[in-house]
């Protein structure tokens, strides 16, 4: 079974790098305390890393 990650925006995207709030937005993240469950894959982890410190991720 695929797992997938519950990624919740816990910090503004104001004031943030351009790339940043991009790759925020693809992931589905607008306003602090959106959530959203991606798949657990190489490519959603590398949006995480970019991004980790605005986000609080949990497996599912």
């Amino acid at each position: 079974m695929a797992k997938n990650l519950k990624i919740k925006l816990v910090k503004s995207l104001s004031g943030r790098l351009d790339k940043h709030i991009a790759t925020a937005y693809s992931i589905g993240l607008h306003k602090i305390g959106n959530e959203t469950i991606q798949p657990d894959n190489p490519q959603t982890r590398g949006k995480i890393a970019q991004i980790g410190y605005l986000l609080q991720v949990t497996e599912e």
